[in-house]
């Protein structure tokens, strides 16, 4: 027992130390709007701090887990010395009672005990009345009585002590069971307290980080966002250019290739496309896209559009330009009731409004006549409902050959969306993907995004503009304090700190043992062909050759390449000219 209190007190004092030092070391501050410069110098060491709380939290959290069990073989002695003390409290209770009457029997004992002693002296003085035989006799009943005396006599007094004894040693257990009991419930819940604030500890680093990454993660959304990619048809012609047929007027050249632009969930309406050339009907058309129902005879309710008033369904429906005319009839069935789907779920079934722009679906006053007249009345009152709800059926322009649930691109989930292979085939490589995807007539199935003013207004990078981009990911690895300078180097720091030139970042590099790149001379991409997703690049050069994931190196290079040249999605392949 005093064993397990040792390792108590010791642990306590390690815990506290441990938890105290790392209290006074790593303070959390405070971000304001003009040291958004720090961020990434913060996140390094927000996550350094977690690290090590994690690290002197472990051994602790395993220790309590020893402990515990060590407590619970206390509290189960506990439990049964109290059990033994009120056995013992009754026992001594009835022995109490009994003695009342132990105590008459050894009075009488003792009298008689000293009544045999005298009468046995007196016997030995006038032993002339008996004779020797009567004499001998009598001394032996009477040395008998006596002795029988003696022994009742010590036997009782021996209990009167065993019984004092007892008592004395019960009212000491009882105190220092209460101590020990203190004790325990004391340090186990100091145990617990610093453990639990530690995790908490733990907790507001990662929420710090994770609100710092997320500016980060905005910079990139607005990136992409000025490359103004339609997210459907509807925002008007697809300008994809397919930089292949452009010479930049150097060599080696290096372009990075993303299939389909965003944002991927739902119809994929080039994609609907290619199916209805291939045969298929609206409903298996819609089938492939979504988890949903087709039901028949919907309402008819209003829909109320921004600026434009009111109109019944069936004839806002009739105002939708989202794919052309010129399509075949199944696919304009199948957008038709995507998008009559689209604006239930969006106003709530005519409760609230719509816009009327491709942040909702683009609608003008003038109805469509013609085939898109035809899809819309042939599809009249039918809507995709999930649990008996008409739901959001996005679509996309061009998903490059997959779609995706919306989790996964827009962080919400939602029971109708998927991750779909859109292709007639198996897809095992690049080429097969760009041979048997539905969507490949979209000239935005396969291109480069972004362009600058030089080299022919195209996408195509040197070799040492490819090797920068590389050296700044192998520099972020290296040191996470160092992102806060990668961003592109031919245009402002995003938030006004300073940004590291290819040399700088070189020098930095070698600084940190690394030996960075000058050029690079050969890329390799590496996909999984059943999600959609470049999995893994490796980049050969004159610093030998180095893997990244296919995310990280997508993250840095939109971070870090020029003007505004972007890898637009999770599935990407590189050319070489």
């Amino acid at each position: 027992m005093k064993r397990i209190i040792r390792l108590f007190s010791y642990s306590l004092v390690l815990l506290f130390l441990i938890t105290h030092v790392l209290s006074s070391l790593f303070q959390i501050p405070r971000v304001r709007a003009d040291e958004l410069e720090e961020i990434e110098k913060q996140i390094a060491e927000l996550e350094e701090a977690r690290q090590m709380s994690i690290a002197a939290t472990q051994p602790l959290e395993e220790e309590l887990g020893r402990l515990d069990e060590k407590l619970e073989l206390i509290q189960a002695s506990l439990k049964q010395a109290e059990e033994n003390i009120l056995a013992l409290e009754k026992n001594i209770a009835q022995r109490e009672s009994d003695f009342e009457r132990h105590y008459i029997i050894l009075a009488e004992r003792v009298e008689s005990y000293y009544k045999n002693l005298r009468q046995s002296s007196k016997i030995i003085t006038l032993f002339s009345s008996q004779t020797a035989s009567d004499l001998t006799k009598d001394l032996a009943y009477r040395q008998m009585a006596t002795d029988e005396d003696k022994k009742i006599i010590s036997q009782i007094s021996n209990e009167l002590l065993a019984l004092e004894k007892d008592k004395k040693q019960v009212e000491e257990d009882k105190q220092y069971l209460a101590v020990l009991q203190k004790k325990t419930d004391e340090q186990a819940a100091f145990f617990r307290q610093e453990i639990k604030g530690a995790k908490t500890y733990q907790a507001e680093l990662s929420n710090k980080i994770a609100e710092l990454s997320a500016k980060q993660q905005q910079l990139l959304s607005q990136r992409l966002a000025s490359l103004n990619l339609p997210t459907s048809l509807g925002a008007g012609p697809l300008y994809c250019t397919d930089d292949r047929k452009i010479d930049p007027g150097f060599s080696p050249a290096f372009a990075f290739y993303t299939f389909g632009i965003p944002h991927r969930v739902g119809l994929n309406q080039y994609g609907a496309y290619g199916r209805a050339k291939a045969g298929q009907k609206y409903q298996e058309i819609l089938r492939a896209y979504f988890n949903a129902d087709l039901k028949s005879d919907w309402p008819n309710v209003g829909i109320k559009i921004q600026g434009q008033g009111e109109r019944q369904l069936e004839d806002y429906l009739l105002g939708i330009y989202e794919v052309p005319e010129s399509w075949p009839i199944e696919a304009l069935k199948a957008q038709a009731v995507a998008a009559r789907s689209y604006a239930l779920a969006y106003t709530n079934n005519g409760a609230g409004e719509i816009c009327t722009t491709q942040a909702c679906q683009v609608w003008k006053s003038s109805p469509k006549s013609g085939a898109w007249k035809q899809a819309v009345e042939s599809t009249r009152g039918q809507v995709l409902v999930s649990g008996g709800t008409p739901i959001k059926a996005w679509y996309s322009s061009t998903d490059g050959g997959y779609t995706h649930p919306s989790a996964e691109v827009w962080g919400s989930s939602t029971a109708w969306t998927k991750n779909l292979r859109d292709a007639s085939g198996s897809v095992g490589s690049f080429a097969e993907l760009q041979a048997e995807a539905y969507d490949k007539d979209s000239p935005c199935f396969y291109a480069a995004q972004g362009w600058r003013a030089e080299y022919s207004k195209s996408a195509w990078l040197r070799p040492e503009e490819v090797a920068d981009i590389v050296n700044a990911l192998l520099l972020a690895k290296k040191d996470d304090s160092t992102k806060e300078h990668l961003y592109q180097p031919d245009k402002p720091h995003p938030y006004g700190g300073e940004t590291w030139d290819r040399d700088r970042v070189k020098k930095e590099l070698r600084e940190r043992g690394i030996t960075p790149f000058n050029n690079i001379s050969s890329v390799g991409v590496s996909a999984d062909f059943g999600a959609g997703r470049t999995t893994s690049i490796n980049l050969t050069g004159d610093a030998g050759s180095q893997s990244f994931s296919g995310s990280e190196f997508k993250d840095y290079f939109n971070l870090r390449a020029p003007a505004n040249i972007q890898i637009v999605g999770p599935l990407y392949n590189v050319e070489r000219k």
